[in-house]
């Protein structure tokens, strides 16, 4: 599996709808225990995945060419790859 530098940067939605909720109530219970617990690193974490979920947009998946978009979703935001590929599309 290679890591795509040039997926990286292009700040396509990449999160579905139900990686968002999870992300979302995931990072919102890391932030609230770490208020109690004191932890940092569970407050970056937390503040990560609700950064993401926020957004859509995943650094990771970008890079790694992975999507959890479902259906109409998916092909919205789908953009060829190459310049080969937008013009066997026509």
């Amino acid at each position: 599996m290679n890591f795509d530098y040039k997926r990286l940067v292009k700040f396509e939605h990449n999160i579905g709808v139900k990686d968002k909720k999870v992300r979302m109530y995931a990072g919102l219970a890391l932030l609230f225990v770490s208020l109690f617990l004191g932890s940092v690193l569970m407050l970056l974490v937390g503040g990560v995945l609700v950064a993401t979920s926020y957004f859509g947009w995943c650094p990771a998946y970008s890079g790694f060419g992975h999507n959890t978009l479902c259906g109409a979703d998916a092909q919205a935001t789908s953009v060829p790859e190459s310049s080969e590929e937008a013009d066997n599309s026509h």
